[in-house]
């Protein structure tokens, strides 16, 4: 065949390859690429969607693959399942102090606040009694439903047990815990907190102890508790020590004691992130000015400025952006 026969062919399926799409794409002007993978805890489904939303705007290049779970059931996944994932963020920094440390993860950054609050809806009973004074009053009386997770596999239920515990010593009333853990049955518990919203949705349960951000963002009534029992403040953190809840170890068999202590929620790269650079930037955008923009806009008030455990361990463009703290 002649030479310029097949040169108009090597023009012919350029075009045709061109017109199909199957050309090869122009690689973003930041480099950035790839499917990021982050799992978090379920109380950051909705800040987790729209942070990524933000950074693909900015990074069209970059997909992500996100799973939301109790904090300490995705945590396991990386430790004792082998999962790998990019980014970790759970609702409890101390999470990963017990569950990634020192094998898959170096760092721990804390970079936002909570408050435990009682959510409900119009068609939850007592809706138009229930205060920040009579709640507990509320909740065991005959034929209301209240629930909470589970506390081994979601900080926000071990929480919930921590603010019972407080709120018998805050107001006073001897056996409070032990009353409100006999009337919320083992059926009531789930492994999330966010599985709850659908019961309370349906009209299947009266209340649930849930995140303030988690109510803010379903739009959800609640019930502010006071600021020495709701693990918010840290000018509270003495009072909420005395609060301690036993839960499953790291191993079979094993057993940690969690001390009540402010909500603080953490985040780290894994040590085998799968793509720790696209992991940095993702992180490096949730600190900054916009992704806090973001929390806060969503009822997940940002810590300004985060503060990590090890900076120096840090990716550099993280580092400027925290605070060296314990």
């Amino acid at each position: 065949m002649k030479p310029w026969i097949l040169s108009l062919l090597a023009l012919a399926l350029a075009v045709v390859l061109t017109a199909c799409g199957t050309a090869p794409a122009t690689p973003p002007e930041d480099g950035l690429t790839g499917t990021l993978t982050i799992y978090h805890a379920g109380s950051l489904t909705v800040p987790v969607k729209e942070l990524t939303a933000a950074f693909r705007q900015k990074h069209p290049g970059v997909r992500f693959a996100t799973e939301s779970g109790g904090s300490r059931t995705v945590a396991r996944k990386v430790s004792e399942l082998g999962q790998l994932a990019d980014v970790v963020m759970v609702a409890d920094y101390t999470v990963i102090d017990n569950l990634l440390k020192p094998q898959f993860a170096t760092w721990n950054i804390r970079f936002a606040r909570n408050a435990m609050v009682i959510a409900y809806t119009d068609r939850s009973k007592f809706a138009d009694e229930i205060t920040s004074d009579n709640w507990y009053e509320v909740l065991l009386r005959d034929g209301v439903v209240y629930g909470h997770s589970d506390p081994n596999a979601d900080p926000c239920g071990y929480r919930t047990l921590m603010v019972w515990q407080l709120a018998e010593a805050y107001y006073q009333v001897p056996g409070l815990a032990q009353r409100l853990g006999d009337h919320c049955p083992a059926a009531n518990v789930r492994p999330k907190a966010v599985e709850l919203l659908a019961l309370l949705q349906s009209g299947d349960m009266d209340y649930a102890f849930e995140y303030l951000s988690v109510a803010v963002q379903h739009h959800l009534h609640y019930v502010t508790l006071p600021p020495e029992i709701n693990l918010s403040d840290p000018a509270h953190a003495a009072f909420y020590a005395q609060a301690k809840v036993e839960l499953n170890g790291a191993q079979p068999g094993e057993t940690v004691v969690k001390t009540g202590a402010p909500i603080l929620y953490g985040l780290t790269i894994p040590t085998n992130a799968p793509h720790p650079r696209l992991a940095a930037a993702f992180v490096a955008f949730v600190l900054g000015p916009e992704g806090q923009a973001i929390l806060e806009k969503l009822g997940q008030p940002p810590l300004k400025p985060p503060l990590a455990d090890s900076p120096d361990r840090l990716p550099p463009q993280i580092q400027p952006l925290v605070r060296a703290g314990e």
